[in-house]
């Protein structure tokens, strides 16, 4: 199942928050999309996921938006 999430118009911590909870309810093979756009998300959502040693892809768009595509671990 894809979790599909778009916080580009949030603020950090709130895209944070609710991606964790997000993952936390995802099942074997799930995968999360979500979509940011401030600065603090961009930077702490990466090296949550990577410090919680998560698999994730990132696209940056032009209008500097950032999407990531994370797997259940």
């Amino acid at each position: 199942m894809l979790h599909e999430y778009d916080a580009t118009n949030e603020k950090c911590p709130l895209p944070l928050v609710k991606m964790r909870v997000i993952l936390k309810n995802m099942q074997a093979n799930d995968k999360c999309l979500i979509r940011i756009a401030d600065k603090g998300s961009k930077n702490d959502i990466p090296k949550y996921l990577t410090n919680a040693h998560y698999s994730f892809s990132s696209t940056i768009f032009d209008n500097g938006n950032v999407e990531l595509l994370i797997n259940n671990r």
